[in-house]
């Protein structure tokens, strides 16, 4: 398909979206203040609160990201958390913690550099816990062999999911194909060895148009999921990005919230948005909570 022609049908699908988004798209963002109590765990923090997490996961959260550290963890809210660690000076030691850590509680998966993904994968053989990592983190930016290539050797090490990066800059320079092709070769190197592929938009530097269009491009390119953000951008998601992914993709695709989401209510709006996993680095002192 040329360009131009993929440019008409991506353009207008995504103007399609933002008419009937409308007044349905959910209200707030993220980044709410990180102060208040709740009155039924004894004062604690209300975004470390065992009962607020299960009020998430009763409004559609299939998973809930959480960071290393975790002491004791109820077993059903341990399937719904992906246990990451993406900083890029963790060490061995930390990788070995955090896949200990996934085997005693149980969790969905544990999320780190592809350089850690064999050591993961030993650690966790015969678990039931898979390893997820990262292509084209955190920039999106290099060649789409780049892309290939590292998430074929992830999967081929042991990965199951893969999170990659669009090119950012193709998109808002209106290189439509060079974007759809890109996510579609990850995907089909993902889908060769049974691994999914979750795309990620970095919505902070789109606007809502881009967003509508990475979207229609991700679900036309045959990934699994699109992901609001890496974490390390300008900024986070917010229920509207969700919504506005929701509302494009349908509901034969998930949808990871991810990125500046620090309270129980931030969670609460994201899946009311349509989220369908999140990552919130405040969410250890959820399970933290439930230890208690």
């Amino acid at each position: 398909m040329v360009t131009s022609e993929l440019e008409q049908i991506v353009a207008g699908i995504g103007e399609a979206f933002l008419a009937r988004l409308g007044s349905g798209a959910a209200s707030g963002g993220c980044g709410g203040g990180g102060g208040k109590t709740c009155g039924s765990c004894c004062g604690s923090n209300a975004h470390s609160c065992v009962h607020k997490t299960r009020e998430i996961v009763a409004a559609g959260a299939d998973r809930v990201s959480s960071c290393h550290g975790v002491r004791k963890l109820e077993p059903g809210i341990a399937k719904l958390i992906d246990h990451t660690l993406l900083k890029p000076d963790a060490t061995r030691d930390d990788i070995r913690r955090l896949c200990a850590e996934a085997r005693t509680y149980g969790f969905a998966s544990v999320c780190l550099n592809s350089y850690w993904v064999p050591l993961a994968a030993r650690e966790l053989a015969g678990t039931g816990v898979k390893v997820c990592t990262v292509a084209g983190f955190p920039l999106g930016a290099c060649a789409t062999s780049v892309k290939v290539a590292e998430a074929e050797q992830a999967v081929r090490d042991g990965a199951q999911e893969v999170d990659m990066v669009i090119n950012v800059g193709a998109l808002r320079s209106g290189d439509l194909n060079t974007v759809k092709d890109d996510i579609q070769v990850v995907a089909e190197a993902c889908h060769r060895h049974g691994a999914i592929l979750k795309v990620i938009l970095e919505t902070a530097l789109l606007d809502n148009m881009q967003k509508a269009v990475a979207c229609t491009l991700a679900k036309m390119a045959n990934a699994d999921f699109v992901k609001t953000s890496t974490g390390f951008g300008p900024a986070g998601a917010t229920a509207e990005d969700v919504a506005l992914m929701r509302k494009v993709v349908g509901p034969e695709m998930g949808v990871k919230a991810a990125g500046g989401i620090r309270t129980l209510e931030d969670l609460k709006k994201m899946t009311a948005a349509g989220a369908t996993r999140i990552g919130a680095s405040a969410s250890v002192k959820i399970v933290e909570a439930a230890a208690a």
